[in-house]
């Protein structure tokens, strides 16, 4: 594949990426809801959904050499298909147990379009727009997270409806990658560098991957319950969503151009420090008020940041089948942040109330703030 081609190739995997979104901008909310309804406690509903973590981290360290010998688009169409087929099964059975295992099988199936695109994407991009690229990639994953709460204001929250739609859509996915079968950009699989080592080489864009990852996760399991708690809808609470994503949409590509044009490390900085002073700010805002959707949607879009910055940090130090194992290493510290970010949370929330979550977000943005001045402080 041309250089030319290859900056094409990213159009069909922006609109997969787009799909990915709106896929799971239906699915995040289901299982965290359906469990609430029935009565489960908040550190019930954070270890199920952190099941997909579970899954993802089993995985993820196979998906570079699956890519490499298979290739990345029929690797994506294998994996949404067994994807799908997970999420109709949800429809048949509310066992808390069975879910945890389809949430498990799930994760193995559903990290697999996500790495191989974000790893499509950092082999094709120049550097010079790489935070520009990433960004745009965020912003069109944030619409469709975005328009994920609006298609549960029509299947509703609860039965077998939504989650026959969400496994419509997963398929989706595969659509625009389709003409691109045997003509995607190659991925090297590099045999004897272990994910130590690029794990090592750029702990502060890794550290960002495992913050932000605990922040959106959290953030989409709990935020729904948060608002119910506090005394609106579930179907209110969904849309908390929207504007969750819909800050991500608006923000992402000017960020993403700051981390083309000043130093990553101080975006980087600038967006840790304020996602923590906003989620701070939660628990001082009635949910009844307007006021409550700007500061969630302000939260969203900055903290959102952290991982397109972070996957332009990483871009920048490899290349070759490094790259696709860097990719796969940050992605699994995202997840990571998540499988720990979810239980610690719903536990805080069981202990303390509502607060829990805005307390526990902001002592770890607040880390990150700390390792992204520590580490401008070092040339290069």
């Amino acid at each position: 594949m041309t250089a030319e081609a290859s900056r094409q190739s990213l159009v069909p995997v922006f609109l997969a990426c787009a799909a990915i979104g709106l896929q799971a901008g239906v699915a995040i909310p289901l299982v965290p809801l359906a469990l609430e309804r029935q009565g489960a406690d908040n550190f019930t509903i954070g270890v199920i959904s952190a099941a997909w973590g579970i899954g993802m981290l089993a995985f993820g360290s196979r998906i570079p050499q699956l890519a490499a010998r298979f290739g990345a688009v029929p690797l994506i169409v294998v994996s949404v298909v067994a994807g799908s087929a997970v999420t109709v099964a949800y429809t048949l059975t509310s066992s808390p147990v069975v879910w945890f295992g389809l949430s498990l099988l799930h994760g193995l199936a559903g990290g697999v379009p996500w790495v191989v695109s974000e790893i499509w994407m950092n082999v094709v991009v120049e550097e010079k727009r790489r935070g520009r690229v990433m960004g745009l990639y965020a912003m069109l994953v944030a619409l469709g997270l975005a328009l994920g709460p609006l298609v549960l204001q029509v299947t509703g929250v609860y039965g077998s409806a939504p989650f026959l739609t969400c496994a419509a859509l997963a398929l989706l996915v595969a659509v625009p990658l389709l003409p691109y079968w045997k003509s995607a950009p190659a991925i090297e699989h590099t045999a004897d560098s272990g994910f130590a080592i690029v794990v090592l080489a750029v702990p502060l864009a890794m550290f960002a991957g495992f913050v932000c990852g605990l922040g959106e996760q959290v953030a989409f399991s709990f935020l729904p319950v948060y608002a119910v708690g506090a005394g609106v809808a579930a179907e209110t609470g969904a849309l908390w969503l929207s504007a969750f994503v819909l800050g991500n949409v608006i923000l992402q590509w000017p960020i993403g151009w700051m981390a083309d044009h000043y130093d990553r490390r101080a975006v980087l900085a600038g967006c840790t420090l304020a996602s923590a002073v906003l989620v701070s700010l939660l628990p001082m805002v009635p949910a009844q008020s307007p006021a409550v959707i700007g500061v969630v949607l302000m939260w969203g879009g900055i903290s959102f940041a952290i991982y397109p910055v972070g996957l332009a940090l990483l871009g920048r130090h490899f290349r070759g089948g490094d790259i696709a194992r860097a990719n796969t290493a940050f992605s699994m510290l995202y997840i990571l942040g998540g499988l720990i970010g979810r239980p610690l949370t719903g536990a805080a929330m069981d202990a303390v109330g509502d607060p829990g979550l805005g307390w526990t977000l902001a002592a770890f943005y607040a880390a990150a703030t700390l390792a992204a001045l520590l580490a401008l402080r070092r040339r290069g």
